[in-house]
């Protein structure tokens, strides 16, 4: 079966989803942020396919999300680090995670949570409005045509 691409839509969203519609990309980037660097780190850590791993790698890669640094010449080995576009898809995965947290656990709260490095006290994501700091309301908010576009 073939992929629907949506590289080209007008919409963030149906770009975003082109990019990280598969399980694994998410997944691979959440290792990323928490220290993954070598092909044998997201593999062990994911327990998934080499191909699949390559694949996925490969695309972050050309997608500029990661970029590839060698670390050894003998034999050849890179390492899989984050650039600035990679680093600011931790917005997404954090709203993932608060989503995640708040509706896939039958307990009040999920085995993992997310805490600050200097209190230790425990993060929730929220999705805020840049301008205003205001949590974003959906009843809101509507789409249109950006004009600068």
């Amino acid at each position: 079966m073939r992929r629907t691409r949506f590289d080209d839509w007008p919409c963030p969203i149906a770009r975003t989803t082109d990019l990280i519609g598969d399980w694994w990309t998410p997944l691979v980037m959440r290792e990323a942020f928490t220290g993954a660097r070598r092909f044998g780190d997201f593999a062990e850590r994911l327990d998934i396919p080499k191909a699949v791993l390559t694949a996925r790698l490969n695309r972050l890669v050309d997608e500029s999300m990661l970029v590839r640094v060698e670390y050894q010449q003998q034999p050849l080995r890179y390492e899989y680090r984050l650039t600035e576009k990679g680093r600011e898809f931790w917005m997404v995965l954090a709203a993932m995670w608060r989503w995640g947290s708040d509706w896939l656990w039958d307990s009040d709260e999920p085995p993992v949570v997310l805490k600050d490095r200097e209190t230790g006290e425990i993060v929730k994501p929220l999705v805020v409005d840049e301008a205003t700091g205001r949590p974003l309301d959906v009843t809101r908010l509507r789409m249109g045509r950006n004009p600068d576009a």
